[in-house]
């Protein structure tokens, strides 16, 4: 039997989704985060919205460190959730209190994202031309990841948000395309014309061999080799793969992202550009990029500065 806490989840999850329009992605990911809070709870003997404490918050943020062994990015995100989930029980009166004021704001545990070089970038790109070495027949998916690649470079996509282009979404002769982002969100960003010449040879050879008559392609660009859209994760595993065999460790959907933004800010582009181009809400999320850049001079200063 569902507990009152079991029912307030659902019930933040449904607000979430309905009034907010958050992302189908962030609401898994929401979900999930406060699952492992209620067991936490549940573990205390908390079963009411009432009964929360904020040394039951503040324990459960603990153990996601020293039991669960997350990651402070993950945790990061863990208490965006419970942030936001405490003040929705405090706005409904289901607590007496916010209780989200005993917990740290996620932005004190952000870490600087890894970022790739321009060389480094080549080879990662260039890696999914060694697909086509191992593929025997069929349609050549690595002409498929390269486009990928070239276009989360080049325009700053999540890894969400490729899987969701439409055919209408682009626009070759002008090098554009519209992206819909987090919370449904829509902006419209430029590729460069590498990016622009893999998703053209994409779309005019391998995507029409993937295409099935049935419509299962739902009109968007990625396809599977089924011929349905590509999922997130598979674009995870685009990224990994090409990565390993370009000789590169730790690099992510999210690295292209970062990476795209911290190289415009060196060549000179604004925050406030950057900051639309990545679809931000807020600029302080952009921000993070100009203490990567930070860094990056430095690096050169050290490296070049003939008093160093």
């Amino acid at each position: 039997m569902s507990t009152p806490l079991d029912d307030a989840v659902g019930d933040f999850l449904a607000y979430l989704r309905v009034e907010c329009g958050l992302a189908p992605a962030t609401l898994t990911a929401y979900g999930r985060d406060l699952r492992y809070l209620l067991e936490d709870l549940d573990a205390e003997g908390v079963t009411d919205p009432a009964q929360i404490l904020p040394s039951h918050l503040l324990s459960h943020v603990q153990a996601l460190r020293t039991v669960r062994g997350l990651g402070s990015s993950t945790v990061a995100r863990h208490i965006a959730a419970i942030r936001m989930f405490s003040r929705w029980l405090f706005a409904r009166g289901l607590t007496a209190e916010d209780l989200a004021q005993h917990i740290d704001a996620p932005r004190r545990w952000r870490r600087l994202p890894g970022v790739l070089s321009p060389s480094q970038m080549r080879r990662l790109v260039e890696a999914a031309r060694s697909g086509a070495r191992a593929q025997k027949k069929g349609p050549e998916l690595w002409v498929r990841d390269r486009a990928i690649l070239e276009l989360m470079y080049a325009s700053g996509l999540r890894a969400s948000e490729v899987g969701s282009i439409a055919l209408g979404d682009l626009d070759l002769a002008r090098r554009s395309i519209r992206i819909t982002g987090k919370g449904s969100k829509t902006r419209l960003v430029p590729m460069g014309e590498p990016a622009a010449i893999w998703l053209r040879r994409y779309l005019d050879s391998v995507r029409r061999e993937l295409l099935r008559p049935d419509g299962r392609d739902r009109g968007r660009v990625f396809l599977s080799r089924t011929g349905r859209p590509l999922e997130r994760v598979a674009v995870w595993h685009i990224v990994r793969t090409y990565a390993r065999r370009a000789g590169l460790r730790d690099v992510h959907p999210h690295t292209l992202r970062h990476s795209f933004a911290t190289h415009l800010l060196i060549g000179g582009v604004n925050l406030r550009t950057v900051q639309q181009l990545l679809g931000h809400a807020d600029i302080s999320t952009t921000e993070i990029y100009t203490h990567v850049d930070r860094e990056h001079l430095k690096d050169v200063h050290a490296s070049c500065h003939p008093r160093k």
